[in-house]
């Protein structure tokens, strides 16, 4: 499906219906990696119409050159989030640089937020990162960028990287991404903090982004839970699924009882 936004046809995937449910995928990737990781975490709970946007650059929607930086591109999805929800409060979920975008749209609007789940997120301030480290299987399997990337490299992990991830590299406008990323901190900050329901799940091996920022959160949001998770990194939402549907469904139930 596509919305145009401005001048964005922002492309998208949607499952279920009900309370809307916006899942913004990282950098460099597309609908398809937030999909797979997310909709067997949302599987069997009810009342959820899940929305899969391709951010701006990446996947099928297109990045014109009117977009040029961080902000441009929160604009266009507040302005999507208008459309495809038509003004009903919704949940965001995002991972990693989605995670940025979703935690700037929920302070921005957030009365029209019910809940915020944040996963492996990029934030200001990134301290402390960790080395990347193989944690389990071979260090000979799959390209680099799997490799830089899962610290579980199974053949499991590979299969779904090679499904998943891989294939969006070649979708991925470098050109605009670049030109974006030039200008990648978002000027309005996130103050104040998104005062509902919030869920943080960090990766303790995440050489991306770590976890400490992560952690600083939970002293800024008053109703924010925190996970970190060790044993994995930046690719947690794969190596480590049936952990993050439990604090999905447990964040789930926060929302509800909030509501």
């Amino acid at each position: 499906m596509e919305i145009r936004v401005g001048e964005v046809p922002v492309h998208y995937v949607e499952h279920g219906t009900g309370r809307p449910v916006l899942v913004l995928h990282g950098a460099g990737v597309d609908h398809r990696e937030a999909e797979a990781c997310f909709e067997p975490a949302f599987e069997g709970v009810a009342g959820l119409r899940r929305i899969y946007p391709d951010l701006p650059g990446m996947g099928r929607t297109p990045a014109p050159e009117t977009l040029r930086s961080a902000d441009d591109v929160l604009d266009t999805l507040l302005a999507f989030a208008d459309e495809v929800t038509d003004g009903a409060a919704h949940l965001l979920v995002g991972h990693s640089a989605g995670a940025y975008f979703a935690q700037a749209m929920a302070a921005r609007r957030p009365a029209e937020v019910a809940g915020l789940a944040l996963v492996c997120p990029l934030l200001p301030g990134l301290r402390d990162v960790p080395e990347h480290r193989l944690v389990a299987g071979s260090g000979e399997i799959g390209d680099e960028v799997f490799r830089s990337y899962f610290v579980v490299r199974t053949p499991e992990m590979l299969e779904r990287y090679e499904r998943y991830v891989a294939p969006a590299a070649a979708l991925a406008d470098e050109s605009a991404l670049e030109r974006i990323g030039e200008r990648w901190a978002l000027t309005a900050g996130f103050a104040p903090a998104y005062p509902g329901p919030t869920l943080v799940v960090a990766g303790r091996l995440d050489s991306t982004v770590g976890y400490a920022a992560a952690a600083d959160l939970v002293d800024r949001s008053p109703n924010a839970s925190l996970t970190v998770v060790d044993g994995a990194g930046h690719a947690l939402p794969h190596e480590r699924p049936e952990l993050l549907r439990a604090l999905l469904v447990e964040w789930l139930g926060r929302v509800e009882h909030s509501s």
